[in-house]
């Protein structure tokens, strides 16, 4: 299924929430005496098939029966599933499962109905007295004979009044940046089991919109900061709910977001003398997706432009030498649409002093493995020579020469003892410079590193072995050892450095090791190497389910998820697909074949136990897998709640807790808590919701 058609068409059908689907399903009895209600309209009783039912103390009726008897006009909209009510003087708008109203008596007033519009046996049933009275008439209830009133010669106004008003904003005012959100509600007005006050930010013309704060304290003060793509007319909505997620009481107040983005960054200011490197920072009036640096060195003409970077991260600049002198910097803040807004050019003076440096070593170390050499130098490096000096006799040797790259330096027993590492680096001018000296300890010892098995690997298959000494060799052996037996055998013999492929001959508990021969002679051997080999069926990842059905899967979980904690869907949804390869690599049992159920790779022992799976180390230099468990669920749903409870509990999450409901916010607040060590997984995260339209999971009604 296409991704983009599958999420347009969730948009008023799983996007509407699971209340959707307890409303349409209504079992029979959920209508309070449903069979015994009665409709009178201008003295006549009216019997209608299907009756009118009671619904959480409201009476709903089809809505064709009550408009047309009132000589209304019903028409309905597939394309938002909507109900407008139509007189000549007057009209109300309603959507099916959606709370907000708007009435038009020639002034437009906006207002929440504690029912919302639904669906029962696929008729459209409405709020009775809201609608009468959106008609302009009266309506009355008679709770001995359980009758309902409708009087057209009497007239009444909507009474648009709620026990809770919104305060910290003003009917019309004009939202223009940091806003502080606020209710108030008499305590004897609070609605019994009110549990949670949700703030939206909702498009009249929709009746749905975004989440922009959230909590349990029902008249505590929450902070909105509008982003560049609210601006427009908008409903400002205060809605409390119980712990069901039953609208219990809310208020709305029409709103205009009128935004102007101010984007400028910290660090550095137009004049100033720096030198090194600078460290700046977003200074943003609104919540951006990412933000990037573009850098002119003028001196050198050298441009630099950012990775993608965090809009409440840092980003550090060092000059290069040929850079010294005027920098420019600009910076741009992006939005989820990608639309780009410019910060004003900060010229600043770069003063750098010649940096060189030798890598890979520390002062005091002994060397007795191979290690890698670098340099690093703040000028651009035409060529490397990497020097030993005998610190007892002076004499230097030259361990390699690159042009810009590292060497490996690999110790031999001549030339053991107290030595000086360092560089002398030539810049593209041929001036040569000299890093400093890091005095080390050169052991001497004789090594022979084996690799291609690492320890308590399981070897599912044929390896390919290889041995490095610093040494001389004539030839490597390869001693294989049963270790429930104690039983050895040669395996292979290569030649010093050569790789050789070894092909297990059956399962069991075994040491591999390398011993070095000269003249037939074993002089050195490796470390030996423990490990266990299986030879049986090895069962690799699964799909949970075919591709283009993941996102229906994920979808329905993390709208379930949303409206139990405010963690933006499709943040989650995004997080599912990138973590599980669109659900097409689940862990399973290597051995038995167990699917895990587990869709975000947690480690440990879940509810149905572990399954185990594969996990890098290395030995070496040289990366192997080595068994790990995972955990394991009855099924998806109790991974789901899993992983958001690690998110929800951990201590370390809570900045992301902060700004979960936010999906740009979340995703780089995720990265700065340390769930993800790629720097650029905010950006995957980004990428995959624009990219297939899941940013409408994150549009809500009220």
């Amino acid at each position: 299924m296409n991704t983009r058609r599958f999420l347009s068409q969730m948009a008023w059908s799983v996007l509407l929430g699971i209340g959707f689907l307890v409303l349409t399903l209504l079992p029979s009895g959920a209508a309070e005496a449903a069979g015994q209600l009665r409709l009178v309209i201008d003295g006549q009783l009216i019997t209608s098939d299907p009756p009118p039912v009671l619904l959480n103390g409201r009476t709903l009726v089809p809505a064709r029966l009550v408009t047309e008897t009132l000589g209304a006009r019903v028409d309905w909209f597939d394309a938002d599933s909507s109900v407008h009510i139509v007189k000549p003087d007057r009209s109300v708008v309603m959507r099916i499962d959606n709370h907000f109203v708007k009435l038009d008596t020639g002034t437009v007033k906006y207002m929440l109905t504690d029912v919302a519009p639904t669906l029962i046996g696929g008729r459209t049933y409405v709020p009775l007295r809201l609608v009468s009275n959106a008609m302009g008439v009266d309506i009355s209830w008679d709770q001995a004979t359980l009758t309902v009133s409708v009087d057209s010669s009497k007239s009444a106004d909507v009474a648009t009044a709620t026990p809770l008003r919104i305060t910290s904003v003003t009917s019309g005012a004009v939202i223009n940046g940091k806003t502080d959100l606020r209710a108030e509600i008499a305590t004897a007005n609070l609605p019994a089991g009110a549990s949670e006050i949700r703030w939206l930010l909702i498009r009249p013309e929709t009746g749905r919109g975004q989440v922009i704060g959230r909590g349990k304290s029902i008249t505590g003060s929450y902070a909105y900061t509008p982003d560049t793509m609210t601006n427009g007319e908008r409903l400002l909505v205060a809605a409390v709910y119980n712990s069901a997620g039953r609208l219990l009481t809310g208020d709305a107040i029409p709103v205009r977001v009128e935004l102007t983005p101010q984007v400028a960054f910290s660090g550095v200011t137009s004049g100033q003398v720096v030198q090194g490197a600078v460290t700046l920072r977003p200074v943003l009036n609104f919540p951006a997706a990412y933000v990037t640096y573009d850098i002119i060195a003028h001196a050198s003409g050298r441009r630099v432009t950012s990775p993608k970077s965090d809009p409440l991260g840092t980003y550090s600049f060092a000059p290069m030498l040929e850079d010294v002198g005027s920098v420019s910097i600009t910076m741009t803040a992006y939005n989820m649409a990608g639309e780009g807004f410019a910060s004003g050019t900060i010229t600043y003076a770069a003063s750098a002093s010649r940096q060189v440096e030798l890598r890979g070593v520390n002062s005091g170390a002994t060397i007795s493995r191979p290690v890698t050499f670098s340099v690093y130098g703040n000028f651009r490096i035409a060529g490397i020579e990497y020097v030993m000096r005998d610190v007892g006799s002076g004499a230097t040797e030259t361990l390699g020469w690159t042009e810009t790259a590292g060497i490996r330096f690999v110790p031999t027993p001549a030339q053991q003892g107290a030595k000086e590492i360092f560089a002398r680096v030539t810049d593209t001018r041929g001036e040569v410079f000299q890093t400093q000296t890091v005095r080390v300890n050169v052991s001497g010892a004789a090594f022979l590193l084996m690799s291609g098995v690492g320890p308590n690997q399981v070897v599912t298959g044929t390896v390919t072995l290889a041995a490095e000494s610093n040494i001389p060799l004539e030839r490597v052996r390869y001693v294989l050892t049963n270790r429930t037996t104690g039983a050895r055998s040669e395996v292979g013999n290569a030649m010093p450095g050569a790789q050789f492929s070894w092909t297990p001959p059956e399962a069991g508990e075994w040491s591999l090791r390398a011993e070095g021969l000269v003249g037939g002679t074993v002089v050195h051997s490796s470390d030996s190497v423990s490990f266990r080999v299986y030879l049986g069926t090895v069962y690799g990842p699964r799909p949970v389910v075919p591709r283009d059905q993941f996102v229906a899967l994920a979808s329905t979980l993390a709208l379930k998820s949303w409206q139990e904690t405010g963690m933006s869907a499709a943040l989650q949804v995004a997080q599912a697909i990138l973590e599980t390869g669109w659900g097409q690599s689940i862990p399973v049992d290597k051995y038995t074949g167990l699917f895990s159920n587990n869709l975000f790779g947690i480690k440990g022992t879940g509810p149905a136990g572990t399954v185990i799976s594969n996990t890098w180390e290395e030995y070496n230099g040289v990366a192997f897998r080595i068994d790990a468990n995972f955990r394991a669920y009855h099924n998806v749903e109790q991974s789901w709640a899993d992983h958001k409870n690690l998110l929800l509990v951990a201590a370390r999450y809570q900045p992301f807790r902060d700004v979960m409901y936010d999906m740009s916010l979340g995703a780089w607040a995720l990265r700065r808590a340390g769930y993800a060590t790629d720097s650029q997984y905010p950006m995957k995260l980004m990428d995959i919701i624009m990219r297939y339209e899941l940013w409408k999971l994150d549009e809500v009604g009220v």
